[in-house]
């Protein structure tokens, strides 16, 4: 069995091809999301999804989020005493998912197709491998979000010539991307986008205004506080989705904050991060040297599509209405299902060529003539431009710039600065060249990009005919096997609770947020319900256990009302 996984910043999915066609998967709460949300509680074990979101208001020193933003990175992310990779990190959302498939299904569940933005380079692409092996899955395939999307709107079937533009925009990310269907192919022409813009942001407004209005400085309040607030913020923005207005409510200090916010205003504080929208739009069309009056369909893709504020720009930006018939949280999550069905070869899924692009511009280091035989060294020379449909091949002609040079050395680069410096080194060739006068010896550089995100490079001396080639992965593009089973090791430590703790798990958690957010009388009533639901879960007695778990859900439902 293969199934389809969407690794979001903010959510999670899996799903699997049944009989009626692609469906989620629930995990062990019933609930077809999964938040993006680790922490390590005190027994050392590890708590994902709804759990870990509760006890980052309780404890937010041991709960890490929005770590796909870092994918790829050499940032670390401290959770009590233990130090992870986002990697690591993910690795442990994944494998939540893993055991709630296969509970589910009833079989082991062994490889999966993992979605990532178009926009993510080679490393974060590899470092999405990397977590899904770590979680006990085999990845020989990564899909792009847009053309995960693409594939479970149907626009592949569609009988004739089709120009889309996806556009995604989850709690993360943002991803804009133009495909173009064409008999039986499915085309990606151009990708922009910002891994730095997303949902989350538009929550930070709120958050941001709330602190400015009530005149407190974020550097004098701790995490827990913090926590509170953002917990709050993402309420409110919620409510302006239906409202005109909403109220920002707070205990700080043991003193109830508010502030009230109205639509309008949101929206014109939100008016910079729009423009940042704008941008990756006008840039793909670019790219694909298309117009945006021929675009035929807009799909929307990712939560943060779910806010009327964006989806009002949406339509004032298009000048027509969005392609909504999928729910955009579910939408990737189904077509890396189809993928993974067509990977099986299942019958009953069209089968679909799909191509793809190359996000970034592949090139390596020059030297340029400032006048008067001044080199200067360090500048970026394009091989394989961005958005060029992969599989491709490209060969470039460069010379020596000294007399009697020996070799020249090829580094190869990922990015679009034309300084080789602010690009990413991907590797380096070098080859040994005949000495003579400046310029009269030469290279032929060949690059050869792949589906799979994998550069070949061939280097050949045009007068010995010498022929030097390299596949370049990236400096951290992969795992051996050992080494995998190495950090499975190390990790192994960490346990994630057995399914059936999971609610009781939940529940105690929100009961004692509640406690922790109330006075009085409520506070009495928490506290003796907390302590009866406690008793009940020692006793093992399941009729006492869910009494007391409906008592407790109950007044727990009557404070949410307040």
């Amino acid at each position: 069995m293969i199934v389809g996984i969407d690794l979001g910043t903010t959510n999670s999915l899996i799903a699997y091809y049944s009989e009626h066609g692609p469906e989620i998967i629930p995990n062990r709460l019933g609930k077809r999301l999964t938040p993006s949300v680790v922490s390590i509680d005190e027994n050392d074990e590890i708590c994902v999804g709804e759990t870990a979101k509760e006890r980052r208001l309780l404890y937010p020193d041991t709960v890490a989020e929005v770590f796909k933003r870092s994918m790829g990175t050499g940032k670390k992310y401290t959770l009590g005493s233990r130090t992870f990779t986002p990697e690591e990190l993910s690795s442990f959302v994944l494998r939540a998912l893993k055991e709630d498939a296969e509970a589910y299904l009833g079989m082991p569940v062994e490889e999966a197709v993992i979605s990532v933005p178009a926009y993510f380079d080679d490393k974060r692409r590899k470092a999405t491998k990397r977590a899904g092996e770590l979680a006990g899955f085999r990845v020989e395939r990564i899909i792009s979000e847009p053309t995960a999307a693409a594939i479970a709107y149907g626009l592949y079937e569609r009988n004739r010539d089709t120009r889309f533009l996806v556009f995604d925009l989850g709690g993360g990310t943002f991803d804009v991307s133009i495909l173009e269907l064409y008999d039986n192919i499915l085309e990606v022409r151009a990708v922009a986008g910002d891994n730095y813009l997303g949902g989350e942001d538009f929550t930070a407004v709120l958050e941001k205004d709330f602190l400015e209005e009530m005149k407190l400085d974020i550097n004098h309040l701790d995490r827990k506080t913090l926590a509170h607030i953002r917990s709050r913020a993402e309420q409110c923005k919620l409510e302006l989705s239906e409202k005109r207005e909403s109220v920002l409510s707070c205990m700080i200090d043991g003193e109830k904050r508010e502030m009230t916010v109205s639509y309008s205003k949101y929206e014109k504080e939100c008016e910079p991060l729009l423009d940042r929208i704008r941008k990756p739009v006008q840039r793909s069309l670019s790219d694909a040297h298309i117009r945006l009056s021929d675009i035929d369909v807009i799909v929307l893709v990712g939560g943060g599509t779910k806010f009327r504020m964006v989806r009002d720009f949406i339509v004032r930006l298009f000048k027509k209405f969005p392609n909504t018939s999928i729910n955009p949280d579910e939408a990737v999550a189904l077509g890396a299902a189809i993928q993974a069905a067509m990977k099986e070869r299942r019958e009953e899924v069209k089968e679909v060529i799909l191509t793809d692009v190359c996000s970034f511009t592949l090139g390596t280091e020059v030297s340029i003539e400032r006048g008067r035989g001044i080199l200067e060294r360090g500048h970026f020379c394009p091989i394989i431009e961005r958005n060029t449909v992969i599989p491709a091949s490209r060969t470039e002609r460069f010379y020596t710039v000294h007399d009697d040079q020996t070799k020249i050395v090829v580094s190869v680069l990922q990015g679009e600065s034309r300084f080789a410096e602010n690009n990413l080194l991907l590797g380096e060739v070098s080859v040994a060249v005949p000495k003579n006068k400046a310029g009269e010896e030469a290279v032929d550089v060949t690059y050869t990009y792949d589906i799979n995100s994998i550069l070949e490079v061939e280097v050949k001396v045009i007068s010995t005919g010498e022929k030097k080639k390299a596949i370049i992965r990236g400096k951290d593009n992969g795992m051996t096997d050992e080494e995998v089973a190495k950090r499975l090791e190390t990790l192994s430590y960490l346990k994630i609770p057995p399914r059936e703790k999971e609610e009781n798990k939940l529940l105690l958690l929100r009961s004692e947020r509640f406690y922790e957010e109330s006075i009085g009388e409520d506070r009495a009533v928490l506290e003796y319900l907390i302590r009866r639901f406690e008793d009940a879960l020692n006793s093992r007695d399941g009729g006492r256990i869910s009494q007391a778990r409906e008592e407790l859900q109950d007044k727990l439902r009557e404070l949410e009302e307040l």
